[in-house]
């Protein structure tokens, strides 16, 4: 366990952050991850710690993946990989403009703190190809058995659902248990994702939070065949 020393978020509001401020490093980024609580920097103000309640989820075996996706996915330009490049995605991320909001909250002190937890093997990526270039992706932290989602970017249409269902669909074989969207979107809400009590998060989390999954996802780059993914 990390230490997370700024709060109880089961105690915190339901729309306003946990903590502003405070120490700013790799134990704490985790110590928060393991509370439920994750950050959300407004760029020239101290870093924001939020939970909101309630709390956006995804169950992996309650993905809804819709036949025209499934007709997208089955098309022979795409090719998707995991943890192939890192850095690339969340770059991507903070920098593809996004419809209603004027700038990013992926600021260079998240992508520096990002990348080396990659680099300790807590944050993952998933990068979706079409044609030999990268056109899409997503990143988060995984803890356990539960996938923290942080940001998605496309270039392509498309190229970040492929990339979602194809870590949804890894992470039910290797037996996670939750994914963690944070806050609504419609985007998200398509693929079955609901809100949850923040109670309820939290709970979820303390009990799978530190229960190793049934199979590594990120240890085979590529799509479909996980080890240890059932035939």
């Amino acid at each position: 366990m990390y230490l997370w020393p700024y709060g109880d978020p089961a105690s915190a509001p339901a729309d306003a952050p946990v903590h502003i401020g405070g120490k700013w490093d790799i134990p704490t980024l985790l110590g928060a991850y393991q509370k439920g609580i994750f950050p959300w920097p407004t760029p020239g103000l101290p870093i924001r710690w939020w939970s909101p309640d309630p709390r956006f989820v995804l169950l992996p075996n309650e993905l809804h993946c819709t036949p025209s996706l499934r007709k997208v996915m089955r098309k022979p330009g795409w090719k998707v990989t995991v943890d192939q490049d890192f850095p690339s995605v969340i770059r991507h991320c903070a920098k593809v403009p996004r419809a209603g909001q004027g700038g990013t909250w992926i600021t260079p002190k998240i992508i520096e703190a990002y990348i080396e937890l990659h680099r300790l093997g807590f944050a993952h990526s998933v990068e979706t190809y079409w044609e030999g270039e990268l056109v899409g992706g997503l990143y988060g932290i995984s803890l356990g058995q539960i996938f923290h989602g942080e940001s998605m970017f496309h270039l392509k249409t498309d190229a970040s659902k492929v990339a979602f269902v194809a870590l949804v669909e890894r992470l039910q074989a290797c037996g996670y248990r939750l994914i963690d969207c944070q806050v609504p979107t419609p985007h998200l809400a398509s693929f079955g994702a609901f809100a949850t009590p923040r109670s309820e998060f939290l709970s979820f989390l303390e009990t799978y939070r530190e229960i190793e999954p049934t199979a590594n996802p990120w240890t085979n780059p590529l799509w479909p065949k996980v080890q240890g993914e059932p035939s």
